[in-house]
């Protein structure tokens, strides 16, 4: 694999989803959980999706039970949840793991592609972030203390390319 756009994923919905229908956008790929420390991260989120949509950037979410089982919920209730508190309107898509033998390709991908500290490539908790620019390369990785508005310059210089 080449580039992101060369993974699909699951919606929460249970439609298949190919990467590459968003070929061309600046997208934040994020491991979310509705039960953690980090969840209102979602708000933050959604206000970059929503500020920078139109200019071709797009949130991606991607719900992980891994962490402290901070993801327990169903397809259902897990966007319901979203909508309900943030009003997120971003793809989410089915729940997932992020490390191990049964890691969504596209995560073992993106973990290839910006190491974490120390060059590790697992992922530590939820709401790591990647940022991938227009063509599908990983340009950075972001941890879960990172908070989104902390993105927006690196986002605005991806989108004034």
């Amino acid at each position: 694999m080449s580039s992101v756009f060369d993974f699909a994923a699951t919606r929460l919905d249970g439609s298949a989803d190919d990467l590459a229908q968003y070929r061309g956008k600046v997208l934040l790929i994020v491991n979310t959980a509705s039960q953690c420390g980090f969840t209102p991260q979602y708000a933050g989120l959604q206000q970059l999706h929503q500020q920078y949509g139109a200019r071709g950037f797009a949130v991606l979410g991607f719900p992980c039970n891994q962490f402290g089982r901070q993801e327990p919920a169903d397809h259902t209730e897990i966007g319901a949840f979203c909508e309900k508190n943030y009003g997120v309107d971003f793809p989410m898509f089915a729940k997932v793991d992020v490390n191990g033998t049964h890691a969504l390709p596209l995560f073992v991908y993106l973990k290839d592609q910006a190491r974490g500290i120390l060059r590790t490539r697992a992922i530590k908790w939820n709401f790591t972030k990647f940022l991938v620019d227009k063509n599908g390369k990983v340009l950075r990785r972001y941890g879960s203390r990172t908070p989104p508005q902390a993105l927006m310059r690196d986002i605005e210089a991806l989108l004034g390319q």
